[in-house]
Parts: C-alpha cells; sequence; structure tokens
C-alpha cells in the first residue's frame, strides 16, 4: 500500500520549508549586519560564513538559502540601495539604524529577485525588524518596503 499524504503533512511540509527560509534570512541578516558593522569582506566573509554555521549547525538547504541571500545582496547594492533611498523619504541610509537597513536591504534583493511573493517577502521583513530592532523599526521596514514594491510594480522596465 502507497503512503498518503494527508492536509496535515502537506502543512508540515510548507511550515518546515517556511521554517528553513526564515532560519536562511535570520543568518543572513545576521551576517550582514556583522559586515556592516565590523566590515567583513572577501575571504573574511567565508570565514565568517564559516563560523556562523559552526556555531549556528543548520541543514544545508538553510545554509545554501542564507549564502544566496547574503552573496545576492552584497552583489547588488547598486541596485538596491537607490531604491531604499527613493523610497525612505527624508531618511538617509547613512542615517538609519545598521539594523534597519540591513533588513531593507535583504527585503529588497528578495522583492528584485527572489521567488517568495511580496507579501511574504515584506511580512518576514517585518518580523526581523520586530525580533532585531523594536516595533517602530517593523513600521518603518513596512513602508518603505511597500514603496520598494509599489515603485517595482509601476516600472515598465521590470525589476
Amino acid at each position: 500500500m502507497a503512503p498518503t499524504c494527508s492536509g496535515a503533512d502537506r502543512l508540515s511540509a510548507v511550515g518546515s520549508r517556511r521554517d528553513e527560509r526564515h532560519g536562511g534570512r535570520v543568518a543572513a541578516l545576521q551576517l550582514l549586519y556583522q559586515r556592516e558593522v565590523g566590515g567583513v569582506v572577501g575571504a573574511d566573509l567565508d570565514a565568517a560564513l564559516e563560523r556562523y554555521w559552526e556555531e549556528h549547525p543548520a541543514p544545508a538547504s538553510r545554509r545554501a538559502f542564507a549564502a544566496s541571500l547574503l552573496r545576492g545582496t552584497i552583489a547588488d547594492l547598486e541596485r538596491v540601495d537607490p531604491l531604499i533611498q527613493a523610497a525612505a523619504e527624508n531618511w538617509r541610509l547613512s542615517r538609519m539604524a545598521v539594523v534597519d537597513r540591513v533588513v531593507l536591504r535583504l527585503g529588497v534583493y528578495e522583492l528584485l529577485v527572489g521567488d517568495a511573493p511580496p507579501a511574504v517577502v515584506i511580512d518576514e521583513a517585518i518580523e526581523l525588524a520586530k525580533a532585531f530592532s523594536g516595533e517602530q523599526s517593523a513600521s518603518f521596514v513596512n513602508g518603505v518596503l511597500d514603496g520598494v514594491k509599489c515603485a517595482l510594480d509601476n516600472d515598465p522596465e521590470g525589476p
């Protein structure tokens, strides 16, 4: 008799994938923060990644997702930062709290190239802001990412 997949099994699988991706976003956020504050780049970034996973063991899928977000966000800062700057009226990137700036960069990168729906990306960014910064930061992140999403939706050339 072939095994069946109940609705609960499917929900568990979806929840597991969501948890893995959330964990990957947390790791990417922490590593991006380390890069911002400590100036970690190049080979030092690779070493920081290795140290992170030694201290926070995780499945290969989470590690790969986090590394992809980390490297992609860094590589696309020239596309990401102007979008944040345009949506964050009266706020220069340099004046934003480091955590807020990193959460925004991660979120905008995912809006540009990620496969998650924009609502999920924004919700995840809000949760990261709440967990690592605060309630006011969550509102700020929500407003900026919503502005970026609207700008991307209205761009005839696409992201």
